[in-house]
């Protein structure tokens, strides 16, 4: 039996746990640590941890004597560096939520950390293992729509997931937590670097914060949703909608309070980060940005990133040889040029995190676990620095309004 200890009880530290506890065959989850009593308390009685293996940080727990096989880090991301190298030189197997951290340097030192050590590492890009993205590398390596010569991906953020996550919520300021290409789009570099198989040698990158900036509140509008806004009602962002007229237990509402009663969510989001008014926070993180990119064999790709959309979720073109492939999430589209056939493949909803991917993804670093081996895992930390590397020479491109090539960014 492989023991886990939960290093970040928020979401995705909780997500994870409650996968590794739907699969007792495999593995379970013996300590935790995390700063918040409310959030520590509720893995710790999930899983029955004794109090002895309870943390109130990744230093206590790095401290004391080894007692499990390896960790889950879903730390704040500028926080993931620390465990993440403090664990390895432990020997503990770590898996890592992405982004692995939010400068190149610390990256490159998680990395060496796992050189030195050996231990099994798996990075959260759970694109990789999302059954429709897999099934849409499948088809290429197949040579169905001969060479790759072009490929376009569009990230859907969504208006209400920007504000949630990139505005009111932890990853809207870089200076606290990190710029929005590492913090939301590193799955989709990874995964189009993935999805061709090549290296990456140019890219350019522009972007910027449009929208939600004071400038652009609506007349009258007030510092909190809750302060008697005239316009909330009618806003598309009114907290109180988001927050309290909603199932408070699901995300992201669940994120305001602990406590899901109306009560305690509308006094969260009195006194909390997520009443804020959008126009009247402290982000500074792009609503919108477009990469393009050069691989090897000329193949050009293109990348777009926007918080205005209805709905979220990615959509992915494929331009090859020989035919064409569409990729909404749900319904794969393929265009033979030779003969003019179009197939459609339904691909199906799937439960759980990132469609799916999340479970497989954990299951699969588990799997290696038991084997001791880390040969069949798709995205350790030496892949993952791979395509970290690109997302952080986008960034510089777009802040220093240059073409860069890639091999600044990848050297040791």
């Amino acid at each position: 039996m492989i023991k886990i200890a939960i290093i970040g009880a928020g979401g995705r530290g909780t997500g994870f746990s409650k996968i590794i506890g739907d699969n007792p065959h495999l593995a379970t989850v013996v300590a935790v640590a995390e700063p918040r009593d409310a959030y520590r308390k509720a893995i710790q009685e999930k899983h029955g941890i004794p109090e002895a293996n309870c943390f109130s940080g990744w230093r206590e727990f790095v401290a004391a004597d080894k007692l499990c096989d390896a960790v889950v880090i879903a730390t704040m991301d500028q926080d993931h560096v620390g465990p993440a190298v403090a664990c390895m030189d432990k020997g503990y197997h770590m898996l890592l939520e992405k982004p692995m951290a939010v400068r190149l340097e610390d990256c490159q030192k998680i990395a060496a950390a796992q050189a030195r050590n050996g231990v099994i590492t798996s990075v959260c890009h759970s694109m990789r293992y999302h059954k429709g993205f897999a099934t849409v590398k499948a088809i290429i390596d197949s040579g169905r729509i001969g060479a790759i010569q072009t490929v376009d991906q569009l990230e859907q953020v969504a208006f209400w997931h920007q504000a949630h996550s990139y505005v009111r919520g932890n990853w809207g300021n870089e200076e606290k937590s990190s710029f929005m290409l590492i913090a939301k789009s590193c799955h989709d570099i990874d995964y189009l670097t993935h999805l061709i198989g090549k290296n990456c040698l140019r890219i350019s990158s522009f972007g910027s914060l449009g929208h939600f900036r004071k400038e652009n509140a609506p007349e009258g509008a007030t510092a909190r949703c809750t302060d008697g806004c005239p316009v909330e009602q009618s806003c598309a962002y009114s907290a109180i909608k988001a927050y309290v007229h909603v199932d408070r237990a699901a995300w992201p509402a669940n994120v305001c309070s602990h406590d899901h009663s109306a009560e305690a969510h509308l006094e969260a989001i009195k006194t909390g980060p997520y009443g804020r008014c959008v126009y009247a926070c402290d982000n500074d993180v792009v609503d919108h940005q477009v990469v393009a990119m050069e691989y090897e064999d000329d193949i050009t790709v293109t990348f777009t990133m926007t918080a205005f959309t209805q709905k979220g979720g990615r959509r992915l073109r494929v331009h090859g040889s020989a035919g064409e492939l569409y990729f909404d999430e749900s319904t794969i589209v393929i265009r033979d040029f030779a003969t003019g056939n179009k197939e459609t493949i339904e691909v199906g909803a799937e439960t759980g995190g990132h469609g799916g991917g999340d479970s497989r993804l954990t299951l699969d670093w588990l799997s290696a676990l038991a084997v001791n081996s880390g040969e069949g895992i798709k995205t350790d930390v030496h892949q993952s620095l791979r395509t970290h590397s690109i997302v952080f020479a986008a960034e510089a491109s777009r802040k220093e309004r240059r073409m860069i090539n890639i091999a600044e960014f990848s050297k040791p």
